[in-house]
Formats: C-alpha cells, structure tokens, sequence
C-alpha cells in the first residue's frame, strides 16, 4: 500500500469524486452530458464516449488534488488510458489524486427492503489487477429502501465480507450501503444502519482499516460515531440525487463528512460546450463541492 497516499486519503482537504457510471447508469450520465442515445450503436461506442467525458473532466485544471482527495473509477476506465498513461498513473502522478475502482457487478433484486450487491464471482482476479494498475482502494454499492431490521443486517454483512477480501489484497474498501433519499422511513432507516455498521466496525482488527461512502443522513452529524470510529479512515457522503446546490448546504452541516459527488460533479458540463465553457464550469461546481466539505 502506498503510504503518501493513505496519509492523503486520511487527511486531506477536499472531496472523492465519483466517475464510475456504469452499465445502466452510463445511458443516463451521457444524456445528462448532452450524448443521446441515437449517437453511438453498440457498447464500445458508449464506453468510449464516456471515456472522453471522463478523460475531459480528469485533464481539466481544476481537478487536481487542491480540491480533490481520490477518483473513482469504474472497470474499463482502469484499463485504459488518459494523455499516454494509465488512468490510475495518471491520476496520481499528474495530478496528485488518488485512485480507486468500483468492484461491484450491481444490485440484486429488492428483498426486505434493500438491495444487496450480486455475487462478484472474479473478485480476486480484479483484486489482482487492481493492484497491478496501482489502484488504491474500492468502492461497492448496496440500497437500502426500507426500514427492515433483517434487510439492513444483511446489507452491513455483505459489506463487511467483502471489505475483508479487499483488505487481504491489500487494498482499501469503501464501503457503500447507500439510503434511498426518497425513502419516508430515512430517519429510522439511519439509526439501524449505524447500529449495525458500529457493531462491525467495533469487530476489525487494528490493520484493518476502511472508508465509508454513506447517504448525507437527515439528522446533522447523526454519523459522527462512524466518522470517529479508529478503523475508519475518512467517511464520504454521495449525492444520492439531490441536486449539487442542495447535496453541498446538507453536506456543510456535518462536521467531517467530506462529499463523493458524482451527478453532482458533472452536473451543468455538456459535449457541446467550448473548452473554455466546460472548464469554467467545472471549476464552480469542485469550489462549491470542496467549501462544503471542508466546512
């Protein structure tokens, strides 16, 4: 593990942007960057034109680790490259962020009101080529709709496991058991996640050390405890669809909660904007993003 980087991730100012749209989610990133569907035919042709958005926000001058922390990046991202150099070189060498790598496959379907990840059958074998692209750590995604007691603990177990074998391979989890923002049961949904994240937090070793990556939660600084806890190395908060204007006032009123915006980030950049107009844009929205997570 490299060890700049992990005093980085643990003590930084700034935020982890989240450039990870994948699979379902890459239709409706390029949309919103204005890439219609009638623009590209097959698969490729979309992971290459998300690539160039990425790529896009990644060279802009802005983004450098003044205000961002980490990047995380999906699969194919990993494998390819930005200026001549792998993504995750680049990111780190250019511009000082450090790398990390969505590992799930997606959601299962809603069972007791949450949705844990799918099996990830080739962990071990991204594992190994994580570490071989000089990745980081990871991240992966569970949902949370309800407040279901036996729903919830499932989500927490899942994590935790999967944490483990990430830790074993040298790497540093981020774990992810996002709160539906739509949920009316979010307050009560919170108290039950915490309990259950404490209680396995409170089981890790002393070398086995995590991220969070947790809904911005309806009670100010209700995840403090998780933010304090010694096996945490830094909580991060994701958008989770607010729009960024409203994602920064709520990440501002939690002390130590630091933002992992994804829409957010990207929200008001467009393909057909000059490279000036992009990049002016994008320096807004890290500036808005970053005072809100320093606050």
């Amino acid at each position: 593990m490299n060890q700049e980087q992990l005093e980085f991730v643990k003590n930084g100012k700034g935020f982890i942007a989240a450039l990870d749209q994948s699979g379902g989610s890459t239709p409706k990133a390029l949309a919103l960057y204005g890439v219609s569907e009638d623009q590209y035919s097959t698969e490729e042709e979309m992971y290459d034109l998300i690539h160039e958005m990425r790529t896009r926000v990644m060279t802009a001058p802005s983004f450098n680790s003044d205000s961002i922390i980490g990047a995380i990046l999906f699969e194919q991202t990993m494998d390819r490259k930005v200026e001549g150099q792998y993504t995750a070189d680049y990111l780190w060498q250019q511009k000082g962020v450090v790398p990390f790598l969505k590992v799930d496959k997606g959601l299962a379907d809603e069972e007791n009101g949450v949705q844990v990840m799918k099996l990830i059958p080739d962990l071990d074998d991204v594992l190994k080529r994580a570490n071989e692209r000089n990745i980081f750590g990871t991240k992966m995604r569970s949902v949370i709709k309800e407040a279901n007691p036996e729903g919830i603990k499932k989500v927490v177990e899942q994590q935790f496991e999967v944490g483990k074998q990430i830790l074993a391979a040298g790497l540093v989890p981020i774990l992810e058991p996002e709160v539906d923002i739509n949920s009316t049961d979010k307050e009560q949904i919170e108290q039950i996640l915490k309990e259950e994240m404490l209680k396995h937090l409170d089981q890790l070793s002393e070398d086995q050390n995590i991220m969070i990556k947790i809904t911005i939660p309806t009670v100010d600084n209700f995840f403090k405890e998780l933010i304090d806890h010694p096996r945490v190395l830094r909580v991060v908060a994701l958008s989770g669809g607010y729009k960024r204007d409203d994602a920064n006032q709520k990440l501002a009123a939690n002390e130590g909660l630091i933002a992992s915006f994804s829409r957010a980030l990207s929200e008001g950049v467009s393909a057909s904007q000059s490279d000036e107009e992009f990049n002016a844009m994008l320096e807004n929205s890290i500036k808005g993003i970053y005072e809100a997570s320093i606050t």
